[in-house]
């Protein structure tokens, strides 16, 4: 269809020129006939009309009607307790009945859909390739990512096949959905005869030569009464065995093992429950505690100009974690001791303008101790340039931007997972001196500052200083607001603030001043799951930054099986990816040549084993019915899938028509020049062959 947003009556100016053109061209007498004078006139009223109209922007409208038809989603719990505790003869009933109703809803024009908690967006699942193998179960994730998948579109229901048990993420009924929720309960709701081992509460730090406890949780189900052997192992080697009583009327009793921690080094342990006759599984009946065994406490010093609340909540971050001692000191106010000795400081707003606290800073830096620079309004920003930690600021007045934390994602040295990401997106912001920022040689900012919701390069937090003496700076004093935000919103763990401090006094105390290579896991431990991945970092004989350097891994188990592996650390700070791992500590030794000269590291990993999915062997169908009420519906069990189909059926649900219009401009169709040009092409020919002048 073709239309003009000027009037129609300009198409009949358009016909006017085009007639008075070809009537002022063939009026005249011809050396040809009339006949082929009327033709040639016409073509050339045709052509002159057209261009006339072409200046009027036509558009040709054309319209497209799609049908979507309505789409249910079998949303399927695929996860290793279904097939565990649901009796084969009703997974198999389910298998069936779920063929059946996606069939008979193909055939009464519905599109089926099937999304299972371990398959992607680009590769979803098949009904007929079904394998209830995943580790956990977060229902909330599996909706809520359906309900994003097909935002926008006719989904006319959810199918959720499961047994209610949730292990991972937070429950569903906490959220909301807005489709309807058609439940299938599978599982069993009658408790097995079980022991298991539902968890173990430890210091994932200990110190050599001193006493630490392991708690170990445990569960039973029709053993009330009697007793269980539980037992503490390393390496094979049993460390300790109880009689643990099982009183009656409780399902959960606690008993806890004394160790005493034996030379630094990661140690695992192993807490078993012997199995007992008649036990429905034993995969619950063991778990693993990795504790770091360390020399000592690292010693912190937190020093500040003057009281400020960032003192409390940095001190409150130390204090959460056993591995570190604090000593505080305020100039004029609460002293450094004489023979105080520290293996870090962190200096607020020290130096400080008029030169408040210069001796602690003279005894820090001729002790060329790791320091933690934390700027604010009191600081004296000239006198902090000289001190060599790796950034230079150049402030315009007293002016201040206020900013929230953004992950660099180039910076290697720590992971920053995505949660801690989120946290730090709804942080207040804080004061940072407005000015120019420039980062010195082998300098690396951890953290950019965002202003409102713009991103930019400037750094906030920044680690570099020479090499045998490594310094950060955070640039505000304001960082106390996000701890207090973050506790206020996560039920008192600010983990997201507490993690960034504490990674960053390890990583300025970190034994690898002098490592021209360093390889290390970008994580404590890893679960079975868990894709297992190694940071690297390269560096020149003046520990310059070295990219793209082959480095060969040898990774060792401990039944001395090894693998290898080649790589190279990346300019992007991407990690070799190892894969999911078998449970168990694993060594690994890494070698590189580095200007013509050999480097080598050593280090250790963790992965532990998390039997979530044996935990728990009662289905919870509460669960279930609750999210199928409140959205309308019902709860259904495989032997009633048929009725299900009769459900949705007769809910009605309708296709739904959408048109969509699109224009364009015809003077860009190019076929109309080869058309216009052919017509004047002929018009020319005919004139030269009749005999024109």
């Amino acid at each position: 269809m073709l239309t003009t947003s000027y009037s129609p009556w300009f198409i009949l100016l358009c016909l006017a020129v085009g007639a008075g053109y070809a009537a002022l061209q063939y009026s005249a007498k011809a050396p040809w006939g009339h006949r082929l004078n009327y033709a040639l006139a016409a073509l050339r009223f045709a052509v002159v009309s057209f261009l006339c109209y072409l200046l009027l922007a036509p558009v040709i409208k054309t319209t497209t009607t799609h049908t979507e038809a309505p789409t249910v989603v079998l949303a399927v719990d695929n996860s290793q307790s279904v097939e565990l505790f649901t009796p084969k003869n009703v997974l198999s009933q389910a298998n069936n009945g779920l063929a059946k109703l996606a069939e008979t809803l193909r055939g009464r024009g519905f599109t089926v859909d099937t999304r299972t908690l371990t398959a992607t967006p680009s590769r979803p699942a098949r009904l007929d390739s079904l394998r209830f193998t995943a580790p956990g179960t977060d229902l909330d994730q599996l909706l809520a990512g359906t309900g994003d998948a097909y935002d926008g579109r006719n989904l006319a229901g959810v199918v959720l096949v499961s047994d209610g048990l949730v292990n991972q993420g937070r429950s569903p009924a906490y959220s909301e959905f807005s489709f309807p929720i058609y439940s299938v309960a599978l599982g069993d709701t009658i408790p097995k005869k079980d022991l298991r081992l539902t968890g173990l509460s430890y210091n994932r730090v200990a110190f050599s030569g001193n006493k630490f406890p392991i708690e170990a949780e445990l569960g039973f189900e029709g053993y009330a009464g009697g007793a269980a052997t539980v037992e503490l192992r390393e390496g094979g080697r049993v460390l300790d065995s109880r009689r643990v009583a099982l009183p009656a009327g409780r399902r959960r009793v606690r008993t806890t093992f004394q160790i005493t921690a034996p030379a630094p080094g990661k140690r695992r342990y192993e807490v078993r429950i012997a199995a007992q006759p008649g036990e429905f599984t034993a995969l619950n009946n063991q778990r693993t505690a990795f504790v770091d065994i360390v020399k000592g406490k690292l010693r912190v010093l937190l020093a500040g100009a003057a009281p400020h609340p960032d003192l409390k909540a940095l001190r409150a971050a130390i204090r959460a974690n056993d591995n570190f001692d604090l000593t505080l000191a305020l100039p004029g106010v609460e002293p450094l001791k004489a023979g105080t000795d520290f293996d870090v400081a962190i200096l607020h707003q020290l130096p400080a303008q008029g030169g408040l606290g210069n001796d602690l800073l003279a005894q820090v830096q001729a002790r060329k101790t790791p320091t933690f620079y934390i700027l604010g309004a009191q600081s004296d920003l000239a006198a902090y340039n000289q001190l060599g930690a790796g950034l230079i600021i150049q402030p315009r007045g007293a002016q201040t931007d206020e900013v929230t934390p953004l992950p660099n994602p180039g910076f290697a040295r720590f992971a920053t997972d995505e949660e801690s990401t989120r946290r730090f997106a709804q942080y207040p912001p804080a004061p940072v001196p407005f000015g120019d920022y420039r980062l010195g040689p082998g300098a690396e900012a951890a953290l950019w500052q965002q202003v409102d919701r713009v991103p930019t390069q400037k750094p906030l937090l920044v680690f570099g200083g020479p090499a045998e003496r490594r310094q950060a700076t955070l640039l505000t004093d304001g960082s106390w607001q996000w701890r207090l935000t973050e506790a206020v919103a996560h039920d008192d763990q600010p983990e997201a603030y507490d993690r960034l401090i504490i990674r960053t006094l390890q990583l300025l105390t970190q034994n690898a001043n002098k490592k021209r290579l360093d390889v290390y896991p970008t994580q404590d431990a890893f679960g079975t799951q868990d894709d297992v991945m190694l940071g690297a970092e390269a560096y020149n004989a003046v520990f310059e930054r070295l990219y793209n350097q082959k480095i060969d891994l040898v990774l060792t188990d401990e039944k001395q099986q090894a693998r290898r592996f080649s790589f190279a650390n990346a300019e992007d700070g991407s990690p070799l990816h190892l894969g999911p791992l078998p449970a168990g500590l694993y060594k690994y030794q890494a070698r590189a040549t580095l200007g013509g000269q050999a480097q080598q590291d050593t280090g250790e990993l963790l992965v532990q084993s998390q039997p979530l999915e044996a935990l728990e062997s009662k289905a919870d169908h509460n669960l279930l019915a609750q999210l199928s009420r409140r959205s309308g519906s019902r709860l259904y069990y495989p032997a009633q899938l048929d009725k299900l189909a009769q459900d949705i059926l007769k809910a009605n649900y309708k296709p739904v028509i959408s048109q969509e219009e699109d224009l364009k401009d015809l003077i860009n169709q190019k076929w109309l020049f080869f058309v216009l040009l052919a017509f004047l092409t002929v018009e020319w020919a005919v004139r030269k062959y009749a005999g024109s002048v």
